[in-house]
């Protein structure tokens, strides 16, 4: 694979002095500086809420920093966001793309033509946005950000609900592009074929440290400066201890002992300043798992026939399948076979060819969150869900997914993507279900925790049918079954 182009010498970008809060209570950016060089392809990194999607509104001047963010005087912006927001779905191709123009242009249908091309999608202009996959969203996303041909693009986690073959679509684009691009992505393997460098944003004393280099190498060298800092505390804790001990003893001594014993304290202070503040990186959510229903029958699933997207339009495919307890099955196919549609079909019992056994507690994790009340605050969501449980208990149960007395607090709309995947599987572990329903479990979660949901989903006891284009977190989980939408 060709390597990304070294970024030239003039900066295009830069933060000087910034500092960002969304209110006295939740700082986010304490007198940051960096600057980004024309060409880079740079990763943003940094703990789950630490404010990397901030840095994205501050550098497109949705939100207002103290301090300066300065960009080249000609440099213009595009933003690939995470997701379509509900009220430009209803949108047809066409005025989805033209929404980005103050004065639409009138070779507009060419512009969408080319970028579609671009990221290897084929679609009728005059069709609603929501008529696409996740995957094919997550295209038009892109695409619509590459219509604005912009000197700096921001992409936020661009390789959610993409399949194999778009993820390489992506990375050949980045590889050739001459735009200074930045992205937040949790996807190692993806960030590492093309970053030319880090920034990384630290969620507890709000800076950013930046460095250079593909991602894995950023990532060993954090992990080594961390290890010498956790060294040199060390060192430091055993020399203050042994004087506290020297100074207590000379305290004791009376006259001109007690001199030799505030000169030691004093040394001890110089000592505690000397003590680094270690980063601490993002806790990983505690082990965790998805109690089943009680009693469930023999035959949970029942499947005939899937109704699968083809170019003409919806086929019914035949297909044999009985479903019992303790059984996974595998749904994969490419972006825009229908796998969502089918799974929201099955959710709401309209799946022609799924029947599902009377009684059964469906748990489902949708990739959108559309199944979140995001009016509601995230204590309510999970207080709909406990049985019997204290209050004292829920708390305790939130805590184990890193959701603290502040998140517990917050509308589940005002969460950040991660945040909120995070309360979905919370919610998920108190609703007891027997048949688990996931699309795309991984999007928006922090690589640390992604061992552990697949621990939780692998020992799962009650039917699963999981959607997921990571093969690594698949292998992770026992699958009993595997369909291919794209070839029955």
């Amino acid at each position: 694979m060709p390597k990304a182009a070294a970024p030239t010498g003039e900066v295009v970008l830069r933060f000087d002095g910034v500092s960002f809060e969304y209110s006295n209570q939740k700082p986010i950016l304490d007198d940051v500086s960096f600057s980004v060089r024309r060409g880079a392809k740079i990763t943003l990194m940094g703990q789950n809420g630490a404010g990397k999607s901030t840095i994205f509104q501050l550098i497109t001047r949705d939100l207002k920093p103290e301090g300066k963010v300065v960009t080249d005087k000609d440099a213009s912006i595009a933003i690939a966001r995470q997701v379509i927001p509900r009220a430009e779905l209803a949108l047809s191709v066409r005025d989805f793309f033209g929404a980005v123009f103050s004065d639409v242009p009138r070779d507009l249908d060419k512009r969408i033509a080319r970028v579609l091309d671009a990221v290897n999608l084929e679609a009728n202009l005059d069709r609603a946005v929501s008529e696409f996959s996740g995957g094919q969203q997550a295209r038009l996303l892109l695409a619509q950000a590459l219509i604005q041909d912009p000197d700096i693009l921001l992409l936020d986690e661009p390789t959610n609900n993409l399949d194999k073959a778009g993820i390489e679509h992506l990375v050949a684009f980045l590889l050739e592009t001459d735009a200074t691009v930045l992205v937040i992505s949790h996807d190692a393997d993806f960030l590492n074929s093309f970053s030319t460098g880090v920034l990384y944003l630290d969620l507890h004393t709000r800076k950013v440290e930046q460095y250079t280099g593909n991602y894995f190498s950023v990532v060993k060298e954090i992990a080594a400066r961390l290890e010498r800092e956790r060294q040199k505390n060390v060192r430091i804790a055993k020399e203050i201890a042994h004087r506290k001990e020297q100074a207590n003893f000379f305290a004791q001594k009376g006259g001109h002992m007690r001199d030799v014993a505030k000169k030691m304290r004093d040394k001890i202070d110089e000592l505690e300043d000397d003590v680094v503040e270690v980063r601490r990186e993002d806790k990983t959510i505690r082990p965790f798992t998805i109690p089943e229903q009680p009693d469930l029958g023999r035959i949970l699933v029942e499947i005939t026939s899937l109704d699968v997207m083809r170019k003409t339009g919806p086929a019914a495919r035949p297909v044999k399948l009985e479903m019992r307890k303790n059984e996974h099955l595998h749904l994969t196919g490419p972006n825009g076979t229908g796998k969502s549609t089918l799974l929201r079909a099955i959710v709401a019992g309209k799946a022609a060819g799924v029947k599902v056994q009377d009684g059964l507690k469906v748990g489902y994790y949708s990739q959108d969150f559309s199944n979140l009340d995001h009016d509601k605050v995230v204590y309510e969501v999970l207080r709909d869900e406990i049985q019997g449980g204290t209050d004292q208990e829920l708390r305790s149960h939130a805590a184990g997914f890193l959701i603290d007395a502040e998140i517990i607090r917050t509308r589940v709309g005002a969460l950040s993507e991660g945040q909120k995947g995070l309360v979905a599987f919370a919610r998920l572990a108190l609703t007891k279900p027997g048949l688990l329903i996931l699309d795309e479990p991984t999007n928006h979660i922090n690589f640390r925790h992604i061992p552990v949901i697949a621990k939780a989903l692998d020992r799962y006891a009650g039917a699963m049918i999981l959607v997921s284009h990571v093969p690594e977190f698949v292998k992770q989980i026992r699958i009993d079954h595997t369909i291919d939408l794209g070839k029955i």
